[in-house]
């Protein structure tokens, strides 16, 4: 029996090294323009008013970098396809972030984004202050920091299985100077419920599969050493 724990530990050791290999490639820098984060499993009780948006904004973005730009999207038309269509502000962006980055792979960032959506919703529902600190941006840390103690004050706890995530789609692409911002939408299937200290389900349903909407944020400074993206704002999309 001790063998056998310990080959299954080894085995879930070295998977959560590759997960973490494989988001360290894409996941980046904060921009010091932050704003904190929305709690993802308190929807409830933070309904989103109207004009309300904490996705930080980068005027003029995908228009800051002009010709260089549009050369670039002519000679390689079919860069983006799949994750941006040709002429669109969206594409624009992605041309303005290769023009500082010629390397730069939409795919492979969507890649990441979507390994990085699961591992922080799930990473937050089991309270892992130690899995989300490499993945978001100071601010949001603290403000998933902050929502986890007062759970644990409260002595509630969040049960959560991933179910999938449907779609993953480049809503927006700004970049200002060498700051870059990559919104996402996720559209994803979750099961999850909040217990209080008694056990008692207070918040969603621990049977149900539930359709959620995130639109998150991630951020790095283009030409940096650090290659990584982190999380910069969230909301809950419509």
């Amino acid at each position: 029996m001790q063998d056998t724990f310990d080959i299954t530990t080894i085995v879930f050791l070295a998977l959560a090294v590759f997960v973490i290999w494989r988001l360290r490639s894409v996941l980046g820098q904060r921009t010091g323009n932050e704003r904190p984060p929305q709690d993802p499993f308190a929807r409830r009780e933070q309904a989103k008013q109207p004009g309300e948006d904490n996705v930080v904004r980068l005027p003029g973005a995908a228009n800051d970098r002009g010709e260089m730009a549009e050369v670039g999207a002519q000679a390689r038309p079919d860069r983006w396809a799949g994750v941006a269509e040709q002429g669109s502000p969206t594409a624009r962006g992605f041309d303005a972030i290769a023009a500082i980055e010629p390397q730069f792979d939409a795919r492979s960032f969507l890649e990441g984004s979507r390994l990085a959506y699961e591992m922080i919703v799930t990473s937050f529902a089991a309270g892992d202050r130690k899995a989300l600190k490499g993945l978001l941006s100071r601010d949001v840390f603290e403000g998933f920091d902050k929502a986890i103690g007062d759970r644990e004050t409260r002595g509630e706890k969040v049960e959560t299985t991933f179910v999938s995530i449907d779609d993953a789609k480049v809503e927006q692409v700004e970049v200002r100077g060498k700051a870059a911002q990559i919104t996402v939408r996720f559209l994803s299937k979750l099961i999850t419920a909040t217990r209080d200290k008694d056990g008692k389900v207070i918040d969603g349903d621990p049977e149900a599969v539930a359709d959620v909407v995130d639109v998150w944020t991630f951020s790095r400074t283009l030409g940096a050493r650090d290659p990584n993206w982190l999380l910069v704002a969230t909301e809950s999309g419509q």
